[in-house]
């Protein structure tokens, strides 16, 4: 995830400097802690996050004892709504937004649920032998796909982490053309599905499963 900090020049904006963001899954309150002046977009809740977050907690996706890896995690929320859901979770960033994001997961799950959650550092593209090939039941990504230069390694990093059996989700808001760009790149390598739709937040969800290799003649 780039961290690209903005200066405050739309009212729209100005939730995300907010000190702190409060929401509630899982029969919990969730306080996230936001420092959109310092890290930016990394730092902030995004409202792809929260859909996300509300599908898991719909239960359509089975997550207990999964082991699931959340990329460009950012705050966290998606990663604490998977592990308070039961799912060992790996959560990931890149280095600079290690620490907000360490912070969010430590004061936000219960002892049992934070022995189920790792935070830790990826850039996409970069040393992906730290994480094991198609070692993973659930990849998730929260409004990860809006730079174009992050695109192919971006694929190339779920590829790796994706087996067979490997269900993707990822949710977004399709702000431009080069995001159906990015889903007419993933339709050559997934099979891909749109599964959810919040119409008040305009935010899409879908689930993506690894293509077969075509077999050579």
């Amino acid at each position: 995830m780039a961290l690209v900090p903005y200066e405050n020049s739309f009212p729209i904006l100005s939730k995300f400097h907010n000190a702190s963001a409060q929401f509630r899954f899982c029969d919990r309150d969730i306080r996230i802690v936001q420092d959109w002046k310092r890290l930016g977009v990394a730092a902030v809740v995004w409202d792809a996050a929260v859909v996300m977050s509300m599908y898991l907690e719909l239960g359509r996706v089975e997550l207990k004892g999964k082991k699931v890896i959340e990329l460009g995690a950012g705050t966290g929320l998606v990663g604490i709504v998977a592990a308070l859901l039961g799912a060992k979770v790996t959560i990931t960033d890149r280095q600079p937004a290690l620490d907000s994001l360490s912070t969010n997961v430590k004061s936000n799950l219960p002892p049992a649920a934070l022995e189920s959650a790792t935070v830790s550092e990826l850039t996409w593209g970069e040393h992906l032998d730290r994480y094991p090939a198609g070692g993973f039941d659930l990849v998730l990504g929260a409004d990860i796909v809006y730079l174009e230069d992050t695109f192919i390694p971006l694929l190339e990093s779920m590829e790796h982490l994706c087996s067979d059996s490997t269900l993707v989700l990822l949710s977004c808001k399709i702000r431009y053309e080069r995001d159906n760009s990015f889903l007419n790149m993933l339709k050559q390598r997934f099979c891909v599905e749109e599964v959810y739709f919040d119409a008040e937040r305009d935010i899409h969800v879908f689930q993506a499963t690894k293509l077969p290799l075509k077999k050579e003649l």
